[in-house]
């Protein structure tokens, strides 16, 4: 999610600081499928040179469609559109402005039900049954909704936690319980556990320094008292009966011991761009062993604070510049609570930007500022770090996923906190990309990077973010946004060769200046592929047949139905039987040439002739091609696929 320290800089106009980090694993083995994927991107790549525009940018599409694309209206105009969440045929945006619900009923023409306007970053929204859940950080955010901020240092008026909507009538949501945390909830993530049917639980990042003991009492923001509120997450408790009683239960220490890891610096770009400020007296600031050149409003307001605390008027003279430069150092220490008023230094790992939570395999997926985490979640309320990686190519450790069978992880790096072009030319294709990692006896090992091709323009703020897997059977595919370096659809069935097979994006949202714009996130939900636009509103898609996705493998991953979706509460894929599941996996045999050209052809013949018949005729002739297909596994070159078909087949026929 953008930025990820906003919340504590957001007024400021700072651009997030990301975390650093070290590596402290080496790339394992891993065997590769016997034959690589093949598919040529098309040359030279559409994606470079687009005309900008905010509505009316030029576009480049390989592989999908786009179905549609609904615009923000209202106080929406302008504000960050954040994250997504589904239900039924409604789609939950989230925006810095509240939140808005579209219903996608017809993709082609989504109609906007209701919007909420409820200012507080950075609205990241999950839904469960009745419930809306929308997390709140910044500290200008109010219980009422309202846009009138909150002045006071302490007040009872401000919300730094969790709303809970009751959205039976979708028209009408009613705000029935506010849960407040001392660091607020950049993000949050539900858990539902099969075990307890009577609540629901959230899992709370908040990255913002702590609120006062005085606001909220049990805040402590020393990191040296041992109840301090950094290095640990809230875990809140929400009674399905009666939200109003949610509450948090438990605060696990799940970054205890870590220690402190460093950056791999600044690109060259940056660095050139950062000399030339200082030539033009621009303000410079220093943090995790690099710097960033301040913004000019920041500065404004900076140097406008320090004219009315000397009681002056008129505009800032050069003493006051003077003394802007020598209080910077200060000013960021405490913002970026790296040390406190007692002069001690106090590094390492506070919090987590996201954890994806992944309930099938009891385990969760912790994106943590400069560590990837292994979680176990098996007891919801009391969370526990199992592993932890780091790596010197990674600045900020924004997300994670896991593979459907739980044997991968892919974490997501978002390296100049979103609000960068970080995928210019001269920019290393392993900074501000993906990791992947195999999961080995309950330990991560590196596997590769990925990050898209195309180089974008220094106008275009571009890295990895918000992803889901496509199911599409017997593959790893994942579909990600990179902001306004657009959308990609990549394949990371083999971990160490991840390909990508599809794309979608804009030219920059401005054509003389960085604009806020670009793909936030986006989501595979029910045959759609649907993203929030940070500036453009929704926009909707569809995968289109090629030749690393066949249109019966597009069919097959369509029969995995949901009834909601929040992609941080990461659910298991299930094909239901159908012929387009069996079709799929002949083509997989095809591209991987499990099975000869002979044998494929009868096999797609069989499944057309029982397709047509009925009753025991289908059954019969269904158990006889899953018979002997199981009987050619132990000789095919690609055996578990072929065992894949047979049982897909064996499925069908006992349906």
């Amino acid at each position: 999610m953008m930025v990820a320290r906003r919340s504590s800089f957001a007024a400021f106009g700072l651009l997030g600081l990301a975390a650093c980090s070290s590596s402290t694993n080496s790339p394992g083995s891993m065997p590769s499928p016997r034959t690589a994927l093949s598919i040529t991107p098309p040359t030279p790549d559409p994606r470079v040179g687009l005309k900008p525009g905010l509505h009316d940018a030029g576009e480049a599409i390989w592989n999908m469609r786009l179905v549609s694309n609904s615009k923000p209206a209202g106080k929406f105009v302008g504000s960050t559109n954040s994250d997504l969440a589904f239900k039924g045929n409604l789609v939950f945006q989230g925006n810095y402005n509240g939140y808005q619900i579209w219903d996608i009923t017809d993709p082609a023409k989504p109609v906007l039900r209701y919007s909420k306007y409820c200012p507080a970053s950075q609205s990241d929204v999950s839904v469960y049954q009745n419930l809306l859940f929308v997390s709140a950080e910044g500290n200008s955010g109010r219980i009422d909704c309202s846009d009138q901020g909150v002045r006071d240092p302490v007040s009872t008026e401000r919300i730094r936690g969790i709303r809970i909507f009751d959205i039976t009538d979708v028209a009408n949501p009613r705000n029935v319980a506010n849960v407040q945390t001392c660091r607020g909830s950049h993000t949050h993530s539900v858990l539902v556990d099969a075990k307890d049917a009577e609540n629901v639980y959230v899992y709370v990042s908040g990255s913002a320094p702590s609120r006062s003991e005085r606001e909220l009492p049990g805040c402590v923001r020393d990191k040296n008292d041992p109840n301090t509120a950094e290095f640990r997450i809230e875990v809140i408790k929400v009674p399905l009966k009666d939200p109003s009683k949610a509450a948090v239960v438990s605060s696990p220490r799940i970054f205890n011991e870590l220690a402190p890891v460093k950056s791999h610096g600044a690109a060259p770009d940056d660095i050139a761009a950062i000399e030339a400020a200082k030539k033009t007296g621009a303000f410079v600031v220093s943090f995790g062993g690099s710097e960033q050149v301040l913004s000019s409003g920041f500065a404004r307001f900076l140097l406008d604070s320090i004219v009315r605390q000397r009681n002056g008027s008129g505009p800032p003279n050069s003493a006051d510049s003077a003394a802007l430069r020598a209080g910077l150092p200060a000013l960021v220490a405490r913002m970026v609570g790296r040390e406190e008023a007692d002069g001690h230094s106090h590094p390492g790992v506070t919090s987590c930007h996201d954890i994806t939570l992944y309930p099938e395999i009891g385990m969760a997926g912790g994106a943590c500022e400069g560590y990837g985490l292994l979680i176990d979640i098996k007891n919801p309320a009391a969370p526990r770090r199992t592993a932890a990686v780091s790596d010197t190519n990674f600045s900020y450790w924004h997300s994670a996923t896991f593979n459907n069978d739980g044997t991968k992880i892919l974490f997501s790096d978002e390296w100049g906190g979103g609000g960068a072009p970080k995928c210019r030319a001269t920019d290393p294709k392993e900074w501000g990309a993906n990791a992947i990692y195999t999961i080995e006896n309950g330990r991560m090992v590196f596997q590769s990077y990925y990050k898209i091709s195309a180089p974008q323009t220094p106008l275009e703020n571009c890295v990895s973010h918000n992803g889901s897997l496509i199911p599409i059977p017997g593959r790893d595919v994942m579909v990600q946004s990179f902001y306004q370096g657009g959308l990609t659809v990549f394949d990371w069935t083999d971990p160490k060769n991840p390909k990508e097979i599809a794309f979608f994006d804009r030219g920059p949202i401005d054509g003389a200046r960085m604009g806020n714009g670009g793909s936030w996130s986006v989501y595979w939900y029910n045959g759609l592929i649907v993203s929030s636009e940070i500036g453009r509103g929704l926009d909707v898609l569809e995968l289109t047949p090629s030749p690393a996705v066949t249109q019966n493998e597009i069919d097959a991953a369509r029969t995995v139905r949901f009834d909601y979706l929040n992609a941080q509460g990461q659910p298991k894929h299930v094909w239901p039987p159908s012929f387009a599941l069996a079709r799929a996996y002949a083509d997989q045999l095809e591209r991987s040439g499990g099975l000869s050209g002979t044998r494929l052809t009868a096999v797609r013949q069989a499944l057309s002739q029982a397709e047509s018949a009925s009753g025991a005729a289908r059954s019969s002739a269904l158990g006889t091609l899953a018979n002997g297909l199981g009987s050619e596994a132990g000789r095919s070159s690609d055996g578990a696929k072929v065992r894949m078909l047979a049982e897909a087949v064996k499925a069908l026929a006992g349906r």
